[in-house]
């Protein structure tokens, strides 16, 4: 089979394809031929040797994917034939090994781009927006880097539990015309202004909520942007700068910000990614949630995938299609 494979922590340069052994089957695991592989900021640091997890290369890379299950063990809840969404290390291969407990059955709803895309920023979405974050119902939310698969991902929770204002910061027109689709209220562009466009938005109140996966120089407006009481919930470091803030800005409007990561929780615990997956199904069923597909590469094409996210030229989802659709 073929698997992409990551031979030296050069980004996108240590990015190859290359043939491989199947995964030997056990008593205990599923085996899913993978159609398409999500291909995400994490990966990209993994490749760098900046992620938290650090394998020695070479290793094949990839936590989500989507395919058909080819054999199970009596007794996983699965099937041959099954089409799943799968989050399980080194996925991005033709055909993997999963423990039951890493495989979603795919909603009808969704084709397997859409499968593919959907468990880390969907997840991510749930765990650190409500589950960290507290947001509810009638609260408004901006979301830096919102054309972006994270960003994307929160436009449409926070719209699914019913938030009564979504603002997305993005860098241009045609990023905003990607956060808009997705569900967003508006759109603001980033200038030295854009927090003042945000305040205006809302009335002169500020947001309830920033959700932020870049940080960087937006991280202390998007503080800025909050209503008194409000959160500001760290996701990620997209833009490449961890940023710091004096703490006394905490108590001008008495603001909280939060610390939230869906892999260390669930490295604790394993039961989260279920629970959240049975509360994202409601959203699915309703056509709140559906992800925004952004290119689909060929696995002959992964080190373009990679290059997208290097250098800041992905929107949406960047997806890997591993072998043709079965459907």
């Amino acid at each position: 089979m073929r698997a992409i494979e990551i031979q030296s922590l050069t980004g996108p340069a240590g990015v190859t394809v290359v043939e491989t052994n199947e995964p030997e089957p056990d008593s205990q695991s599923v085996i899913v031929d993978i159609v398409c592989g999500g291909v995400s900021f994490p990966d990209l640091l993994q490749s760098q040797g900046l992620y938290q997890y650090r394998p020695d290369p070479p290793f094949t890379p990839g936590i989500e994917a989507s395919g058909v299950v080819r054999s199970a063990p009596s007794g996983s809840g699965f099937k041959p034939g099954d089409r799943v969404a799968a989050w399980t290390r080194g996925c991005l291969a033709e055909t993997v090994l999963a423990k039951p407990e890493e495989l979603f059955a795919l909603p009808e709803q969704l084709s397997f781009e859409e499968g593919a895309a959907l468990v880390m920023n969907y997840q991510t979405a749930i765990f650190c927006m409500v589950d960290r974050g507290n947001l509810k119902a009638g609260e408004s939310v901006l979301i830096l880097g919102a054309s972006g698969g994270v960003g994307t991902s929160g436009i449409q929770v926070a719209k699914g539990i019913g938030c009564s204002q979504v603002i997305g910061l993005v860098s241009t027109s045609e990023k905003g015309e990607i956060a808009l689709d997705a569900g967003a209220d508006h759109i603001v562009l980033v200038s030295d202004t854009w927090k003042d466009e945000v305040i205006e938005l809302t009335g002169g109140r500020g947001v309830d909520m920033t959700y932020d996966p870049v940080g960087g120089d937006r991280f202390l407006d998007g503080v800025r942007a909050l209503a008194r009481f409000g959160r500001l919930v760290v996701v990620g470091f997209a833009a490449g700068d961890i940023p710091t803030v004096k703490v006394n800005r905490l108590l001008l409007r008495n603001v909280t910000i939060v610390g939230a990561a869906w892999g260390e929780a669930v490295a604790h615990d394993p039961s989260i990614p279920d629970n959240i997956h049975q509360r994202l199904l409601p959203m699915i069923t309703a056509g709140a949630i559906k992800p925004p597909i952004g290119q689909v590469l060929d696995l002959s094409e992964a080190q373009e995938a990679y290059r997208l996210l290097d250098e800041r030229e992905a929107v949406a989802k960047v997806l890997v299609r591993m072998r043709p659709d079965p459907s």
